[in-house]
This record gives C-alpha cells, sequence and structure tokens, in this order.
C-alpha cells in the first residue's frame, strides 16, 4: 500500500493533546472550529481544576455533562487527606499470613489512603454502587448547604462522629449528590486500575444515563466495552407499567488496546477434522469485517470451481491480500464443506486452547443466577429467612471474574461498595474451584442495616449454633459490615468443608485482614508544625498520639510506603525488643520506646529494603549516629526512616 506524505511538519499540537489526554481522559471534549465543524479539545477549565488546589471557575459552554458540585467533586478528588487505616485482629481471620483486605469505612477515603500502595495495581474492580431509588443512598454532609433545606436526616454518625444523611428523592440537589460521590470515586478508582485492567459497574435505568456520562468522561469514551444487560429477576412485578427485570453493568477498560477479556470455555463440539488436518479439529469464521478501506476488497479466487468472490457489501475482508495468501499456502483458508461457498478462516481447537482463547461472551446474561439466588445464598448461610436485601448471587459475580481475569489467577479484585460480601465470596469459590490465588479487597460504610432485615426471622430454632452472639452483635451494633466479615468467615469455613478431598485445599486462603479508618496515628503538629507554640512546645513528649499501638504505626508505614496491604507480616522478639518484618525484608520495623542498640547488627543480617524506628527510640545521638554507621557496613542498600 503506497502512502501520501503530509507534506508538513508534526502537529505538535495534536501530539502534546493526545499526552494530556492519556493523564486526564475526562479533560476531552468536543468544540466548533470556524466552519462549524465538530472536532476534539481539550477542556482548559476542567484541566486547571484537575492541576489545582483550589476552585476554578468558568462560564463558558460546552459538550459534557455538568451539575453543581462538580468542580468541587473534582478538587476533593485531587486532594490529599491525613487519614489512615488501623487494623482489628480481633475481627480478622489469619491475619499476619492472610492476602485478602476487608476495609470499614467511607469508601472515597479508603480509595485514597489506597493511591499509593496500589497505584495501577489492580486488575478488575466490581461495584455495586447505591442506585439512586431515593432510600438507598448514605453519605457524609460535607456541603455548605442549609441541610435543612434538602435532606431527611438519619440521625447517626459514623465512626468519627460525621453526620450520615439518606438521599431522598425531595432533595433539591437530588441527582448532583449522586453524580458528585461516583465521581469523585471514579476518578481515585481509575488510578488503580493497571494498564489491562477493567471496571464492571451495577446500576438500574435510574442513572445508567448519568453513569454513562461520567465514565465516559473518566474513562474516555473510547475505552467504553459493553453494557452488558443482566436478567436480575424471573418473576414479573405488576407495580410498574413494565416489569422491571433486568440491571445494567456498565464495563469499561483502563485501555481498551491493552484489554483481554475472557469468556466461556470454548465448546469444542464445535471444532471437528473434515479433512484429516494434522493439526487436529477445526472450525470456520468468517473472513470479512467491517473495516473497509485500503488492500481489503481483492477478489479471492476458488480454484475448484475457478469462481471469485469479494466481500459482501458494505464489508471487507479482514486481512489484507499478502496475508490471506499466506493462510491459503498454511491451508488456514477453506471453501465451505463441498467448496462452493465464500472463503472462512480454519481455526484450530488445539492451537486456541494452548492460548487460552474463550468463547466470546454475549452483552445479555440470562443464566448468571438472579436476586433471589442471592438471597438464598445468603439466607442458606445464615439459616435466617431474611439477613440482606437483594445480594448479588455467586453466579454473577463468578461470571464478571472470569470475564474479567479468567485465566490469571492471581490478580486482584476490588469492591468498594461491597454489601453482604459476594465479590469475596465469589473470589475464594473460584479459587477452589480452579486452585487460583485471586485476592480481594472489600470496602464498606459502616452504615445501619434496614431495622425490617432484624426482625425477619429471630426464631432460635432458625439459627444454627454458635449464631446467636453474632445476631445480638448485629442487633447491637446494627452495622452492614458485620454481615459482610460474618459472610466471609462462613464462606471460608464452608468451602473448606466441602471440599475436604480436593488436593490443595489446606492451602486455600480463606482468611482476611481488618481494617477500620481512623485519624493520622501522628499528632496534628506532625502536619501543621506553625500550630505549635512555645506554651506547648514541652507537653509534646512525642508526636505520636498516646492511644496509638505498634500495630498502627506499621499499617501507616506500610501505606506511606507505598507497600501493599497484603504482605506477610512476622513479629519477632530481637532482645527484648518486638520487631516487625514484612514480606522476608521489603521492610523491618520496630516501634519500642528503648531500642536495644544490639538489634541493629540482626536486622541488619535481613537486608532489609527498609527500616522504620520512632524518632525518639534512641536514647542518644551516639546511638543514632551508629545506627547509621552500622548500616552502611552491614546493609549499605538499607533505607533507614524514622518516624
Amino acid at each position: 500500500m503506497i502512502e501520501k506524505l503530509k507534506m508538513q511538519t508534526p502537529n505538535i499540537t495534536e501530539q502534546n493533546m493526545e499526552q494530556i489526554a492519556k493523564l486526564f481522559p475526562n479533560v476531552m471534549t468536543e468544540t466548533q472550529d470556524k466552519n462549524g465543524n465538530v472536532k476534539k479539545a481539550l477542556d482548559f477549565d476542567l484541566l486547571k481544576q484537575s492541576l489545582s488546589s483550589v476552585l476554578v471557575d468558568d462560564a463558558d459552554e460546552r459538550y459534557r455533562l455538568d451539575w453543581p458540585g462538580k468542580k468541587a467533586s473534582l478538587l476533593k478528588a485531587n486532594t490529599p487527606i491525613t487519614k489512615t487505616l488501623r487494623p482489628c485482629r480481633e475481627d480478622s481471620v489469619n491475619f499476619d499470613s492472610t492476602e485478602n483486605v476487608y476495609i470499614e469505612g467511607d469508601n472515597f477515603e479508603v480509595l485514597k489512603i489506597l493511591q499509593e500502595s496500589y497505584l495501577g495495581k489492580i486488575k478488575m474492580i466490581y461495584i455495586d454502587p447505591p442506585y439512586n431509588t431515593g432510600k438507598d443512598f448514605i453519605y457524609k454532609d460535607n456541603f455548605a448547604a442549609k441541610k435543612a433545606d434538602y435532606e431527611e436526616e438519619l440521625g447517626t454518625t459514623d465512626e468519627e462522629e460525621n453526620k450520615l444523611f439518606r438521599n431522598t428523592d425531595t432533595n433539591g440537589r437530588f441527582h448532583s449528590d449522586w453524580l458528585s460521590m461516583m465521581y469523585e470515586r471514579l476518578i481515585v478508582a481509575r488510578d488503580l486500575l493497571k494498564d489491562d485492567g477493567v471496571i464492571f459497574i451495577s446500576i438500574d435505568d435510574n442513572e445508567v444515563h448519568n453513569l454513562r456520562k461520567i465514565c465516559d468522561e473518566i474513562f474516555g469514551e473510547e475505552n467504553f466495552v459493553a453494557n452488558s444487560i443482566w436478567q436480575s429477576r424471573t418473576s414479573i412485578s405488576d407495580d410498574h407499567e413494565i416489569s422491571m427485570n433486568h440491571n445494567h453493568t456498565a464495563i469499561y477498560a483502563k485501555n481498551k488496546n491493552n484489554l483481554k477479556f475472557y469468556g466461556e470455555k470454548l465448546n469444542e463440539s464445535e471444532y471437528q477434522n473434515r479433512d484429516n488436518d494434522p493439526r487436529g479439529p477445526w472450525k470456520l469464521v468468517p473472513l470479512d469485517a467491517n473495516k473497509p478501506g485500503g488492500d481489503t476488497n481483492y477478489p479471492i479466487l476458488n480454484t475448484n470451481n475457478n469462481k471469485e468472490y469479494f466481500p459482501p457489501e458494505g464489508r471487507s475482508w479482514a486481512i489484507n491480500s499478502k496475508d490471506f495468501k499466506k493462510l491459503l499456502d498454511d491451508n488456514r483458508i477453506a471453501f465451505g464443506i463441498n467448496g462452493e461457498r465464500a472463503p472462512k478462516k480454519k481455526l484450530f481447537l488445539l492451537e486456541r486452547l494452548e492460548k487460552g482463547d474463550t468463547k466470546t461472551p454475549s452483552s445479555i446474561l440470562l443464566d448468571a443466577g438472579t436476586t433471589k439466588d442471592g438471597s438464598n445464598e445468603l439466607n442458606t448461610l445464615f439459616e435466617r429467612k431474611k439477613i440482606f436485601s437483594y445480594p448479588k448471587p455467586v453466579d454473577y459475580l463468578s461470571r464478571l471474574i472470569q470475564y474479567g481475569i479468567y485465566s490469571e489467577k492471581n490478580q486482584i479484585v476490588l469492591d468498594f461498595f461491597s454489601g453482604s460480601g459476594t465479590t469475596a465470596h465469589s473470589v475464594m469459590s473460584l479459587n477452589a474451584l480452579d486452585g487460583g490465588d485471586r485476592k480481594f479487597i472489600a470496602i464498606q460504610l459502616a452504615e445501619n442495616l434496614d431495622e425490617s432485615l432484624l426482625k425477619a426471622s429471630d426464631d432460635a430454632k432458625s439459627i444454627i449454633k454458635n449464631s446467636i452472639s453474632f445476631l445480638d452483635s448485629i442487633k447491637k451494633k446494627h452495622l452492614l459490615t458485620e454481615i459482610g466479615k460474618e459472610r466471609i468467615r462462613r464462606t471460608g469455613t464452608k468451602i473448606v468443608e466441602d471440599n475436604q478431598d480436593k488436593a490443595g485445599i489446606d492451602k486455600l486462603d480463606i482468611g482476611f485482614r481488618v481494617y477500620k479508618t481512623g485519624s493520622s496515628n501522628m499528632e496534628e503538629v506532625y502536619y501543621h508544625p506553625e500550630q505549635l507554640s512555645q506554651d506547648n512546645l514541652f507537653s509534646l513528649a512525642s508526636n505520636i498520639k498516646e492511644e496509638r499501638t505498634p500495630d498502627d504505626l506499621l499499617t501507616q508505614v506500610i501505606l506511606d510506603l507505598g507497600l501493599e496491604l497484603n504482605l506477610p507480616i512476622e513479629e519477632r522478639t530481637m532482645h527484648s525488643n518486638n520487631v516487625f518484618i514484612v514480606q522476608t525484608n521489603a521492610l523491618v520495623a520496630c516501634f519500642d520506646d528503648n531500642i536495644n542498640i544490639k538489634i541493629i547488627d540482626e536486622i541488619a543480617q535481613l537486608k532489609p529494603f527498609k527500616v522504620v524506628f520512632k524518632d525518639g527510640s534512641f536514647s542518644n545521638s551516639k546511638d543514632r549516629i551508629n545506627l547509621e554507621e552500622r548500616f552502611k557496613r552491614l546493609s549499605p542498600e538499607t533505607l533507614i526512616t524514622v518516624i
């Protein structure tokens, strides 16, 4: 093919726009040139907001979705926070060895906290956010307007005394509040995805149109994969003009060019070996495609009947004539069973199996369970009539995980609206099925449960042995997170019981580490030293809050150093000091007040990448100097840090 020279210097502006679009896909828009033609353009105000620490105002019209609070939401997404995570060992299972994580707290804050440690590391995200039906969306009061004019107060607070409100349809910002909530979370979540990662978002008809618009902006319209339709119920409801029996699943890639999307297992019965090809069974697939242009409209001659074939009208051949000749010479082209039809390409079963190919999935899911199945799964697990409203079934989540990470069995699945814990349940079930090592990170706000669920089944006969204390805990705390954690515990136990004879089941990770969001472990003066006055200078014996434990400090150090929360942790005693060792030698930390200087040599022998101590752990400057000198001699590559 002969290419026509452009005869001009490169368009640097377009190149710069492409680079900006890779970093900030949400700033791409459309505008008109002087001739009225539509062209791609940059929304400079949104770009300025993305790079600004203050609110940027503008009043220009352009093609985009706008709502009150959008810029404030973008500013919030780009503003650092000083929150951290605090470990909760008593709620965890196999805390030191498990690679699964369950986090209680506002998911926006948690996503911000995880930004450093999981930047570009998450293969798949699934979320089932509030559908904004007027009763399912709970959020914090962080708006300046008078809430009495807009919201119905729940009268509850979160763990840090922030008031929680329900987004009712009487709210003057009913859609705007939902959009802001989703926008800021998806902006942060996108950065966590790997370059070949994918996000699945469940939604119904209430906000699917708005969700698509903000996802097009955040992920880029070109990275839209599909809007999959899931049959969420089979029974007919007569409370609407049309019974709503489906939900949407909006699917977006981080970078569609790198996306490997998996489907169902190949149907081997479709492959036959009609010509005794030594490469084994094959099937035919069309050779034409909707890709006109270039050397793709050439005639193909069938030498058996001397007949020429051209692509169907409006289409072209999927390959050029040179590549077609290679396939023909390699006996990869056939003209139908009897040689009388248009040419098609042979696909060999063994070659496809070796490459890990799967059957392309349909955009309609009719066989992935229903919410009734999800309820039955949960009710069976807890032996109660009703414990959670409309949970997603394991079949549905397993199917999505199969699409996103089917053959990559060691990837991380993130769910930051984890609800009853179906995603975590599905990850463990799939690992038990195929020996995978997938990990989950589940995030859930500690919100109140619907009181009607607590009264659904209190009959002692319907409660399995040892579950009364759990139900008492639920009724006392009224927290959705208690359901999620208990479900994961019971799921892990049941999977092991049901697969006792299966090889390797004893190595299945059925544990999870529980963390809860909290304020920083450091005193405020650590972040704002200008607030320190001479009067309180000597009252600050430590820059660490008194009630914080070594576990608390270790977690914040792990996050600040950009390490993942699922790394194995070992505790050792060295010369009467408690020492944490994270993933063999990725990090070694000691937060004791008085450190025995003899532990330095023992730590240095581990050749750690990083070591961390408290600033006040050494009794004098001589010990600090000795610390640095010993590491320089025994482990010169180690980075030494103090808090």
